[in-house]
C-alpha cells in the first residue's frame, strides 16, 4: 500500500468547504451521558484548526457508537459538538440529520472559518453499506474530502472511502502522522527492528505476524498467546489459555523464524495463579513447568529482562499486545516492564493501539512514547500489510 498521500497541506483551500472525516468515537458515560475521555477530540484538533486558519469553512462528521442504523437518542453528536466547541473556543453547529434538509441548509450558509457537525453518520445504514448515493448526499455538501480517522480507514464505508469518488480526498495531520510513522516503521525501519506481540490469542495475530516475519529482525512475543507457541514445543503449561487447532502453526512460525534468521523469543517464565483476580496468591516458575491446576498470567521477571534487553539495543520497537492480564496489579509487572523499557529506549518506538495504547497511558509512559496509533483495528490490519481502503482511495502525492 502506498503510504505517500496528498495531505491538506498539499492543496489550497481557502474559500473551499471541507467534508472532514474525524473519529469522535468517544466513550460516554453511561449514566450522565457525558464524554469520559476526549483525546480522540483533542486529537483532531490540528487538522480543523488548520482548515479554519486557513480560510475553509469545515463540515466535520463521524459515526458514535453502533446504533444500527436507528436513530438512537443516546448516540447523538450533541455532546461531541459541545466539548469540540469548547476547545476550539468558537461555536459549532450541530445539524438535526446527516444528509437532509438542515444538514444541507447548514451547510450552505457556513462561511469560511466557521464550523458544523453532521449527527451521527451510523444513524444510516447506508454508512456502514458504502452506498453510494449516500456518499453522494455527503460530497454534495463539501468541494473536498479530507480523512482524519485512522481508526476507520480499515473499512470501506460511505464516509471513509465513499466519498473519495465524488470529492478530490486528501489526509489529515493525525492520519497523515500515523501513515508516516507506520509505513516508516515498516518499509524502512532504523534497524535493529523488534516488534513484540501479545494479547490472548494467536488467531488473532496470524497476518501480522506472517507479515512482521519478512521486516523485522527480532519479535517478542508474550501475553496469552505465548502458551500456544510454548505448548506446540511440548512445554507442560498447565490451565494456560492455549488454541490447540493452531499448534501446527506455531511449530511452523519458530521453523520460519529460524529459516529467515529472524531472532524469535518466547517467555522463560512465568506468573502463575489458580484465578484471575487482585487478591490471588501468585509465583513465578520456569515456563516449561507450569502445574496443571495453575496458568499463566504474565511474563515473569528473567522474561521481561531479557524483552527489555532487546528493547535497549533496537532501531526501531513496534508493539500490539499487553504481556499479560495487566488490569490486575498482580499481573501487570511484565507489561509495565516493556513499557517502561520503551519509553527508556532511544528507538524510534510505536505503540499499535488497543489495549497496549491503554497500559501505556495507564502507567504513565505516553509522553516518552514516539508515537501512539489512534486505530486499534486499523494499526493491526496496517501491521498485517493488507490495503487500507480509506487510504488507498486518498490522491497520491
Amino acid at each position: 500500500m502506498n503510504c505517500n498521500k496528498k495531505t491538506v497541506r498539499d492543496i489550497d483551500i481557502r474559500g473551499k468547504k471541507v467534508l472532514l472525516r474525524c473519529d469522535f468515537n468517544v466513550p460516554l458515560d453511561k449514566k450522565t451521558g457525558e464524554i469520559t475521555d476526549d483525546i480522540r477530540i483533542a486529537s483532531s484538533l490540528p487538522t480543523i484548526k488548520y482548515l479554519l486558519e486557513g480560510g475553509a469553512a469545515v463540515i466535520a462528521c463521524s459515526h458514535l457508537g453502533r446504533p444500527g442504523g436507528e436513530w438512537v437518542p443516546g448516540l447523538s453528536m450533541k455532546p461531541v459538538a459541545k466539548r469540540l466547541s469548547e476547545l476550539l473556543g468558537r461555536p459549532v453547529k450541530l445539524s438535526k440529520d446527516v444528509v437532509g434538509d438542515d444538514s444541507r441548509s447548514l451547510a450552505a450558509n457556513l462561511k469560511p472559518g466557521e464550523i458544523m457537525l453532521l449527527e451521527n453518520l451510523r444513524y444510516h445504514k447506508e454508512e456502514e453499506k458504502n452506498d453510494p448515493a449516500f456518499a453522494k448526499k455527503l460530497a454534495e455538501m463539501a468541494d473536498i474530502f479530507v480523512s482524519d480517522a485512522f481508526g476507520t480507514v480499515h473499512r470501506a464505508h460511505a464516509s471513509t472511502e465513499g466519498v473519495s469518488h465524488f470529492l478530490p480526498a486528501v489526509s489529515g495531520m493525525l492520519l497523515d502522522r500515523e501513515l508516516t510513522v507506520l509505513g516508516g516503521a515498516l518499509n524502512n525501519p532504523k534497524r535493529p527492528f523488534v516488534a513484540i506481540l501479545g494479547g490472548s490469542k494467536v488467531s488473532d495475530k496470524l497476518g501480522v505476524i506472517n507479515n512482521l516475519l519478512e521486516k523485522a529482525d527480532t519479535i517478542l512475543i508474550g501475553g496469552g498467546m505465548a502458551y500456544t507457541f510454548l505448548k506446540s514445543q511440548g512445554k507442560e503449561i498447565g490451565k494456560s489459555l492455549c488454541e490447540l487447532d493452531r499448534l501446527d502453526y506455531a511449530r511452523e512460525v519458530i521453523e520460519k523464524a529460524s529459516r529467515k534468521g529472524v531472532s524469535l523469543l518466547l517467555p522463560v517464565d512465568s506468573v502463575i495463579a489458580s484465578e484471575i483476580s487482585d487478591s490471588a496468591e501468585s509465583s513465578v516458575v520456569s515456563a516449561d513447568a507450569i502445574p496443571e491446576d495453575k496458568m499463566g498470567l504474565d511474563i515473569g521477571p528473567m522474561t521481561a529482562e531479557i524483552f527489555a534487553g532487546s528493547i535497549k539495543s533496537a532501531g526501531t520497537v513496534i508493539w500490539n499486545g499487553p504481556m499479560g492480564v495487566f488490569e490486575y496489579l498482580a499481573f501487570a509487572a511484565g507489561t509495565v516492564a516493556v513499557a517502561k523499557a520503551m519509553a527508556e529506549s532511544e528507538a524510534i518506538t510505536i505503540i499499535g493501539g488497543g489495549d497496549s495504547a491503554a497500559a501505556v497511558s495507564k502507567f504513565g509512559f505516553e509522553d516518552k512514547i514516539t508515537h501512539i496509533s489512534t486505530g486499534g483495528g486499523a494499526s493491526l490490519e496496517f501491521l498485517e500489510g493488507i490495503d487500507l481502503p480509506g487510504v488507498v482511495c486518498l490522491l497520491d502525492k
